[in-house]
């Protein structure tokens, strides 16, 4: 059977990735995308046409970028991301709804809804709650997304709870490559707060491995081991040969980004993969080590 995969926000750092991951892997790819194009369909044609016929998996991996340090924490920019979070997930599970040609869909979601703790380790069994805006976010996501949904089509549904996601061209690295290799990079804050992780390529090898299995239900899209903002930093600064002296004081963290938003990076749960394990994928990079050098390598 042809295996043909309809992406939102085909077009950002995640997305791409997968796009390409899925097409070596043999899969037809369409983006959802603001502008129309080759592959490509709009957000008003999939609300007016719903999905196309031929699609039988959907991805959703559309979001504003939360740590945009251009973009101050306004009650503006709050909705423009809870928005294009929701809303996207909201419309994405309504169409595979009216298309029962579609056998799964993943929603890309957060773990900022495991509340931080110095003894607690969380696994998908573990009950998640709304404590903060990114928390209650997270709820809402899931919620928009069909997961705990009674619905038939709930079956479909398979949310994947991401880390940090490192990859050499976008995302965190993106934003610390320049400093580190500068030798002036370093933890934020005390850094020995918990950073929940995962290379690219190992998150869009999750994404396809849940379509190709027709998974349903949470799955923590992070690595297995567990490292410290400081033991990341530290990792990252040796594959690069450069030192790991400089920390970001909080207060300037603070100031970048807001309280709230800060609240991402100075803070983490110890999240652990069990399902996503249990369901026989294996992992590229299940360690920092590993990931640091591939990246580094390139």
């Amino acid at each position: 059977m042809p295996k043909h995969t309809l992406i939102g926000g085909g077009t950002g750092f995640i997305g791409r990735h997968l796009a390409n991951h899925l097409t070596k892997q043999g899969h037809e790819v369409t983006v959802i995308s603001r502008m129309p194009g080759t592959k490509r369909i709009t957000w008003h044609e999939l609300e007016k046409n719903g999905i196309p016929s031929g699609v039988n998996s959907v991805v959703n991996a559309t979001g504003q970028n939360t740590l945009d340090p251009t973009r101050r924490w306004t009650p503006g920019f709050q909705q423009n991301v809870w928005n294009s979070r929701v809303n996207s997930s909201k419309t994405l599970y309504n169409a595979v709804k009216a298309s029962p040609q579609v056998e799964s869909f993943v929603n890309i979601c957060g773990v900022s809804h495991y509340q931080p703790s110095a003894t607690k380790v969380y696994t998908e069994d573990d009950k998640v709650e709304g404590y903060d805006y990114m928390s209650r976010l997270c709820m809402a996501w899931e919620q928009a997304a069909g997961l705990g949904d009674t619905d038939e089509a709930a079956c479909k549904v398979a949310v994947v709870r991401t880390g940090a996601v490192i990859g050499r061209n976008g995302g965190m690295i993106q934003s610390i490559w320049l400093p580190f290799k500068l030798g002036v990079g370093g933890p934020l804050g005390s850094g020995e707060q918990i950073m929940p992780w995962i290379h690219i390529e190992d998150l869009a090898g999750l994404i396809r491995h849940l379509i190709e299995k027709r998974e349903s239900g949470a799955f923590n899209g992070v690595a297995p081991e567990i490292v410290t903002n400081k033991g990341f930093s530290q990792a990252f600064a040796k594959a690069l040969n450069r030192p790991c002296i400089f920390n970001t004081p909080e207060f300037v963290v603070h100031a970048i980004f807001g309280k709230e938003r800060a609240a991402i990076v100075l803070t983490g749960a110890k999240v652990q993969p069990k399902r996503t394990l249990a369901s026989g994928f294996q992992y590229k990079y299940p360690n920092v080590k590993a990931a640091v050098t591939e990246i580094v390598g390139k």
